[in-house]
């Protein structure tokens, strides 16, 4: 059975016990949400997986769902919303599933002081909606062709998401380039686009983590395949996003 197959399977068994253990949500719930209507990524069954069990050894609760309906009811007992490569398609605004009275929902969790954790392709999504931009950071403009290895630095500043990362480290993944950009943002991670063959380039942010309208919110654009979500670095760099996110420290 390939390992495609065998997390297909244990996420439909994780999506299960979220919808049984429904009447066990507390106000420290994890939401982690897996919608797409633009591509969808191979890594997004395996990244759920690996973060409700990052979720769950910080004696959180998770609530896990692929159905946008969910931002029409309350989110009063959801602290931080995890959004898994969450996809739309540039240019076809009639892709994007956070509009209406869905907006104000997100808008008003994250004014209470909720956290989001944002992977990968969330920063693909959602291009008619300005707001959203502003509370990623940046917009996903491009990215090289195939997932190359690459080296990856981290920044000189005290954050959960690098404590147990080197300075410097080798991972394959799909390099994301932005755009729209917030210049007050400080990147936790950053890419040397020269050690995946792109000349003439300074390194590229891959990883930030700032304060948004009372909220927070921390993006890492690492994650797009299956098996960077069994890598201890990166699955390290997302746990302590999430403690940061959550409001709690490692």
């Amino acid at each position: 059975m390939t390992m495609k197959r065998l997390a297909l399977i244990a996420f439909a068994a994780l999506l299960l016990a979220s919808e049984t253990g429904a009447a066990k949500t507390a106000a420290d719930t994890v939401l982690i949400v897996t919608h797409t209507t633009g591509y969808r990524h191979d890594s997004i069954e395996q990244a759920a997986i690996a973060i409700a069990q990052l979720a769950r050894d910080a004696s959180m609760t998770v609530e896990n769902t692929a159905d946008p309906t969910r931002f029409d009811q309350p989110l009063d007992t959801v602290h931080t919303i995890v959004l898994v490569s969450t996809t739309t398609r540039r240019n076809q605004p009639e892709t994007e599933w956070l509009t209406g009275s869905r907006r104000k929902t997100f808008q008003n969790f994250m004014r209470r002081g909720g956290g989001v954790v944002a992977i990968h392709g969330a920063a693909d999504s959602h291009y008619a909606w300005d707001w959203y931009g502003r509370m990623i950071g940046a917009r996903f403009a491009r990215h090289p062709k195939g997932t190359p290895t690459g080296t990856v630095r981290r920044a000189t500043v005290a954050h959960p998401s690098l404590a147990c990362l080197p300075g410097q480290f080798f991972h394959t993944d799909e390099w994301y380039w932005f755009a729209d950009v917030d210049p007050a943002l400080r990147p936790l991670l950053t890419f040397s686009p020269a050690s995946i063959g792109e000349t003439g380039a300074e390194d590229h942010p891959v990883s930030w983590a700032h304060d948004f309208e009372g909220g927070r919110v921390f993006y890492t654009s690492l994650g797009h395949t299956p098996e960077a979500w069994h890598n201890s670095l990166i699955l390290a760099h997302v746990r302590g996003g999430l403690l940061w996110a959550s409001g709690r420290r490692p």
